[in-house]
């Protein structure tokens, strides 16, 4: 994981891009990992045992890939994964909260990965992480409505098949997490004991994903199911306003419009819903803004509040790669990236009474590849000067 902090990346500007300065740089290793809790059941040990479809014991013998590339990272893993991470929130000390996402990409190949929070000082000056305290999701009182993986274990630890984790945010006594699976809202306290699990409401109907446990698959070939959201398009980003009194889940992809049979869009361009969750009678308000992507094959990645109108959203394409290590023109194999980036932003948007139901305003944003490092505070190497962010997929602001 590649924190960055950029000195003046966002500010009372015209519309457009804003010129982004590194002003630090930490960096955690790929293959830091933490032991599961004593009392977890023997499987979560060893994560990572599922990734191939079929069960691999033997510790280190399968290497990952990224769109087929290898990745040098090989599993099953010793332990739990801190990376990758999914969900950051800076508390008042300077420290932060960041949320481990559900592990190994999909429901499927993820249940020996536990789902749970880190508690990090990070020092910028050095580039050094210091884990301060590690908060497992877990549901003994059985908040949680459907059968998860560990049923009948306690404490119940959750897992990458029962929830997949994207964005939180800590309210007082308690941890609010978006997930994609249903997608669902959960309630936990800072424990990380479930407290409630909340269905997504939109237009007052509940919306579903493929992966919402009572979608099934039809009896027959001539059958379809219906469902709502695409899969790993749920709660990706979830923003808070800053008194606390409100939740702004923002889901990844567009909401399908069964009557029209499209996914929602304006003039052909789609938006994602930023919905609204009353914490204080934890129920969804109705309301909503519409987050317009800049193009329709973009992804959001993080959704974070900075004052009481105004957050930063991550807008990305799934590009990866440098320049430098490119394949050739029109060829794609497993020795370079064919994919490179083309957009990695971060954006400013405005969300006010005047625009609910609307279009939330996108006021201008940074270029994460275009990042200046004047005082050579980069800990990675820089690409035609400039320190760039060409991961697939980046996921906190």
């Amino acid at each position: 994981m590649t924190i960055v902090a950029c000195a003046g990346c966002i500010s009372a500007q015209a519309q457009g891009v804003y010129p982004a300065t590194l002003a630090g740089h930490a960096v955690l290793p790929a293959m830091s990992l933490i032991p599961a809790p004593s009392d977890a059941p023997a499987d979560l040990k060893h994560s990572g045992k599922f990734t191939t479809g079929q069960r691999v014991e033997k510790l280190g013998s399968v290497e990952g890939l990224s769109a087929g590339r290898p990745t040098g990272v090989f599993l099953p893993f010793d332990g739990q994964p801190l990376q990758g991470h999914s969900g950051i929130q800076r508390m008042p000390d300077g420290t932060f909260w960041v949320l481990t996402d559900n592990g190994a990409g999909s429901k499927a190949n993820s249940p020996d990965f536990m789902l749970y929070l880190n508690h990090y000082s990070i020092d910028f000056k050095t580039g050094q992480f210091k884990q301060l305290a590690t908060v497992f999701l877990h549901d003994p009182d059985k908040r949680v409505p459907f059968r998860i993986v560990h049923e009948g274990t306690n404490p119940r630890y959750l897992t990458g098949s029962d929830f997949d984790t994207e964005s939180f945010q800590i309210i007082g006594q308690n941890i609010w997490i978006g997930d994609e699976f249903g997608p669902f809202l959960i309630k936990t306290d800072l424990k990380g004991k479930v407290l409630a699990v909340y269905e997504t409401v939109v237009d007052g109907k509940v919306v579903r994903s493929p992966d919402h446990p009572s979608v099934t698959m039809p009896g027959s070939p001539v059958d379809s199911t219906k469902f709502e959201v695409r899969r790993s398009k749920g709660f990706e980003g979830m923003a808070s306003s800053k008194d606390g009194r409100k939740l702004y889940p923002l889901l990844e992809g567009p909401v399908w419009n069964d009557s029209t049979k499209s996914f929602e869009n304006i003039d052909g361009k789609q938006y994602l819903r930023v919905l609204e969750f009353d914490v204080a009678s934890e129920k969804w308000t109705g309301r909503h803004w519409k987050y317009v992507l800049e193009a329709n094959h973009h992804a959001i990645g993080d959704f974070n509040m900075i004052d009481q109108t105004t957050g930063l959203v991550i807008e990305r394409d799934n590009g990866e790669g440098t320049k430098a290590d490119a394949c050739p023109e029109n060829q794609k194999r497993t020795d370079c990236f064919h994919d490179l980036p083309k957009f990695k932003r971060v954006y400013k948007i405005e969300l006010t009474e005047a625009n609910v139901g609307g279009v939330a305003r996108k006021i201008g944003y940074i270029d994460l590849m275009n990042i200046a490092d004047p005082n050579k505070l980069a800990r990675k190497p820089l690409e035609n000067g400039v320190l760039t962010f060409p991961f697939f997929t980046i996921e906190n602001v």
